[in-house]
This record gives C-alpha cells, structure tokens and sequence, in this order.
C-alpha cells in the first residue's frame, strides 16, 4: 500500500460551481469518504459519479483535477484507489459546522473586526484576503475594514495565517455596531442582502428538481446548498428585513437532508458491496 501525504492545508474550493463535476465530486468526498474510512477504489468513485449523472471519462477528469488540488491522494491498496488528504480534514470539518449547524447571531452576541493595512508590493495579498473574507460571510464597512460575527474569529485568524498576512491586521472583539442609521440600513451597505436573498430564494425554488432516486437527491441537495452558509452570516433579526428567507432554506435543507441520509447511506454501501463481490 503506497501514497503520498503532503503537509500543505487544502482549502475551500470557492470556484467550482454547484452542480458542475467538481463540485459534486467535492460533495460526494466531503460527506462519504470519511465514514467510508477514508479510502475509495477508483472503480467505486467513477460508478458513483456515474449515479449522480456524470459520465466516466468527465468523472476521471474531475478526479485528476481534484488530486491536483490536493483534496484526494492517488493510493493503491488491493487495486487502484483514492485516500483523502489529511490535510484536508480542518477544511471539511469546518465544512460540516456551516452546513449542517445554521447559526444565527443575537443581538447580544459579538462581533469581530478585521483591520488591515497591506503594502502594495503584496498586492495579491490583499486580493486574496478580501476574496476569502467575503467567502466566510464577512461583510465590508470600509476597503480595509470588514466585519463579521465574533464565533467566526478563528476562521478569520486562521485565512491570515495560510495567507501568511498576520502581520498586517490588528482583530477586535466588539459589541453591537452603532452606525449613523439603523441597523438594517448599515448591514444592506456591509452585506450584499439582496443577492443573498436571491440566492436564498434560488435554492428554495431548486428543491422541486431535486432527482428521485434518494443518493442523487442527497449530494444535490447539499450541493445545492453547500455556498449559502458560508456567504450567508447568520445576522441578528434586527439588522435584517422581517421577511428574509435564510430561516426556511435552512429549515427546508434540514428535513430533506435528515430524511435522505439513510438511503444515500444503503445505496452507498450496496454500490460498494456489489463490486467488492463482482471482483
């Protein structure tokens, strides 16, 4: 049995696109491999791939890119498989606490600050900083000010030591903001509410195309919903509009999910019973 580990963390892939070949090939790995002891056959992942709608040769590609991205390592066993980086661990358990535990802030809860100031010969940087603040649903005051809730501070922590941009940001804890309007004005100028609600609504109304056969319909689901999490912070009631639909996409995605995961779960095993016995 060979493989090869790397020490570099893997990180969020915030480029592939729900539905697409990576993405499900993502959402496939990040719910099942571990359980699964966090080994698969090549055999197993490609007929999987396949249940979920993609074709072997476009499976073989999106796994190849997927090691390139260090998420998967090439290891043989008995035959030809794929072990799950353990580097990339850190990255699908914080996966799972965004996913499957919405959090919504009180108006008691605190908040964390983000200022940075980044020279310019570390331009790249900065872009990259921004980039993955906004990913963690973090919202901009000012271009070098951003916001977001005190319980994601070690996420923040963690994005400016793997950007190595410690150095250049001072972090505070604070209390309820006071901006010169209301709350509601301040968290529409920080946050983009309106393509959040939209977003919201999209995956609402992509719930009715939801595949039948319930191991499909499992991975789309979280698939579908996997970024709305992560750019969604979970703001208090009084910094948002009375009819915002974070709560019932959250309610929705969590009975369908519940209800799906034991079958996915039989269609798994039997999928990988049935090759162990062909073989």
């Amino acid at each position: 049995m060979t493989s090869d580990f790397p020490d570099a963390p893997v990180l969020d892939d915030i480029d592939a696109r729900p539905g697409s070949t990576a993405s499900l090939l993502r959402t496939f790995i990040g719910v099942f491999l571990r359980p699964l002891g966090g080994w698969i056959s090549a055999a197993d992942l490609v007929a999987l791939a396949g249940d979920l709608g993609i074709p072997p040769t476009q499976a073989r590609t999106g796994i190849t890119r997927l090691k390139q991205k260090g998420l998967l390592l090439a290891e043989r066993d008995d035959t030809i498989g794929y072990r799950l980086n353990p580097a990339a661990i850190p990255m699908l358990e914080r996966g799972d606490r965004r996913i499957f535990e919405m959090r919504e802030m009180t108006d008691t809860d605190p908040w964390c600050l983000v200022s940075f100031s980044i020279p310019e010969s570390a331009r790249s940087t900065r872009h990259q900083l921004r980039r993955r603040l906004q990913w963690i649903g973090a919202g901009v005051v000012s271009p070098a000010l951003w916001i977001c809730p005190g319980h994601l501070k070690d996420e923040a922590l963690q994005i400016l030591h793997e950007l190595d941009a410690r150095r250049w940001t001072t972090l505070f804890l604070a209390s309820a903001p006071a901006p010169a309007g209301t709350l509601v004005e301040a968290a529409a100028q920080w946050w983009d509410l309106d393509a959040l609600r939209a977003e919201h609504l999209a995956f609402q109304a992509s719930l009715a195309t939801l595949p039948t056969e319930p191991f499909a319909a499992s991975v789309q689901l979280i698939d579908r919903w996997r970024v709305l999490p992560y750019t969604d912070p979970g703001l208090p009631p009084s910094m948002l509009p009375t009819d915002w639909p974070g709560r019932r996409s959250f309610d929705e995605f969590a009975r369908r999910s519940a209800a799906l995961a034991e079958p996915a779960w039989e269609h798994v095993r039997a999928r990988i019973t049935e090759r162990a016995h062909s073989v």
